[in-house]
Formats: structure tokens, sequence, C-alpha cells
């Protein structure tokens, strides 16, 4: 089993205590994000986890405690966001110079390969027009050289739910780069001939336009192939049917929960409105088996240790 944390909220930025409590209890308790009165149990154990996958744009709380991590057992990897914005767009990440400067920290501790550099979404807009992004990903992947082999990269979707937060962003104008390929094309040779000049692959996420002919070929951020160069474990490379049609990744289970990240990206698929996250994070109990609220009415037998489990089944 792999364990997602998260592709629905940054789990080591805001919730690394919570996220270390259930790595010692052996197991955590998600709801389903369709259905809440559906509840799953979901074992922690090292013998139950081939690899953790953190997403995050702030890892340094959870850096602290990887020593303890490796002596439980577990193997994991990080896929991080770095991209430059503006506030205006996402105005509780960290600046980039001291994500860039972290990044290079963990780099350090676990090695190139086990930090996947995000830039995504790319969104293009009058605040980060085309040449901006050029000049971005070009800071930061001079600035990253060395500190991880794999880039990441993807275009915003416009759901619903996004088109109205960037909306609500006073003057903002926005459009939707793959509806001119002649633009994609050129922004995605220019970062795939930036990734390659300084040692990293590139990869798209979850893109339906197929933008190889340009460098970029499609990736998967849960990669079987990845894992067995990393760990040397040999895994299913079945699809992940609970992901949308483009994504690649292979199965994991997620155990995030949406309108929990305090980032505030304007552009975020995971977050429905700021009182929500603020609602939510209210609930949220470090010692709670669930991300968010108590365990009030819940079956006992859901709740017992994995270490007790053991000893009395």
């Amino acid at each position: 089993m792999i364990i997602s944390a998260s592709r629905r909220t940054d789990i080591p930025a805001f919730y690394t205590p919570w996220f270390m409590n259930r790595a010692r209890e052996g197991f955590l308790l998600t709801r389903n994000p369709f259905n809440a009165s559906q509840i799953r149990r979901i074992s922690l154990k090292p013998s139950d986890v081939d690899v953790i996958v953190f997403w995050t744009r702030n890892p340094s709380k959870l850096m602290e405690h990887l020593h303890e991590l490796d002596a439980i057992g577990h193997k994991y990897y990080f896929q991080y966001t770095i991209t430059g914005y503006p506030r205006t767009l996402e105005s509780a990440v960290p600046k980039p110079y001291t994500a860039i400067e972290t990044f290079k920290k963990l780099s350090e501790m676990l090695g190139a390969d086990k930090v996947v550099w995000r830039y995504d979404p790319i969104l293009i807009s009058n605040q980060v027009d085309f040449n901006e992004h050029k000049r971005l990903f070009l800071k930061i992947a001079s600035l990253l050289s060395g500190k991880t082999k794999r880039v990441v990269i993807s275009f915003s979707d416009f759901y619903k739910k996004t088109e109205r937060n960037l909306r609500s962003i006073e003057g903002l104008i926005y459009s939707d780069i793959t509806q001119d390929m002649d633009r994609l094309l050129e922004l995605s040779k220019f970062m795939a001939d930036t990734a390659i000049k300084h040692g990293m692959e590139i990869k798209s996420c979850a893109e339906h336009i197929d933008i190889s002919c340009a460098g970029v070929p499609h990736g998967k951020c849960i990669d079987e192939a990845l894992i067995k160069d990393i760990f040397g474990l040999s895994l299913s490379g079945s699809k992940d049917k609970g992901q949308r049609e483009e994504c690649g990744c292979i199965k994991s289970v997620d155990i995030g929960m949406y309108n929990t990240c305090l980032h505030e990206c304007s552009y975020c698929y995971a977050t429905f409105s700021k009182n929500s996250v603020i609602n939510n994070r209210k609930k949220h109990d470090v010692q709670s088996p669930f991300l968010i609220g108590g365990t009030e009415g819940i079956d006992s037998d859901l709740l017992i240790p994995e270490h007790i489990q053991s000893s009395i089944f």
C-alpha cells in the first residue's frame, strides 16, 4: 500500500504533530470525502505501507521528525512545490528563497532522488505572464540544480470553484494556455531545455494534451518506476482508478481532507472557500485518529491501536 499525504492538503506544513502521532499509533481514520458516514481505518504500520508520498510547500516541521520515521521503518519521498508567484495568488506560502533553502536542506538529508520539484499549476495571467514564467522557472531551476533529479509541471485546470476564487482577485486577468498550442509548446520546450541543462528530467502531471514533442512526456507523480529506482521495490503499475482519467499515478490511499490547507492559494482545486478551511481547522484535534473532528459515536473497534489489536486478535 502507498500512502499519499496528501493531494488534498499540506500535511507536512500544517499537520505534522497529528501525522507523527498517527505514525506512532500505527493507524488513522479517514472519511469518504463524498460520504462522511463512510469511515475507513488505514494502517500506518511499516509492514503494511510500502511508501509514503508527501506533497508539500513547506516540509520544515516534518523534517525534524524524519529520523523517527526512519527508525519506525518507513520509506518516503517528497513532491515539493515551488512556483514563486506573487502574494495575490499565493498569500501564505513560504517566500521563494526560504522554500528553496528548505528544499536544499531536505535534499541533503535524503538525496536528490527523493525530492521532486513541482512547478505547478502554471497559471498565465497579467501578474505572472508568459515571459515571467520563463524567468521564474529558469531562476528556480538554477538554484535547485544538483538538489533534485526530476521536475513536474502542469497547467491550471479551471474548475468552477477555482474560477470563482480567481475572479475574486481584483484586477486579475488570466487565460488558459492549453487553448493556444503554439505558446504552450514554446513554454514547454523552454522548460524542458532548462530542466535538462540543470540535470533534471521533466514530466507533465495529469495533462490531457500531449506535449512530448516539446520534450515533456506524460508523467506519474506516484510512479512505480521511480519507487523501484529509489527503494528497489517492484510494485504494480496499475492506474489509480480513483484519480481523474488524465492522471497516470498508480494506486494509493490518500489520508488528507479537502478544505484544510492554510496556504491560501487562489487557484487551488482542494480548497472551496477560506471560511471552510477556518471552520475545519477549529475542529482539528492533534490526538484524534481523524485529521478533522473527534471520535464521538465511532465504533470502538476502529480505535484500538495496532499494537494492542495484534495482541488480542
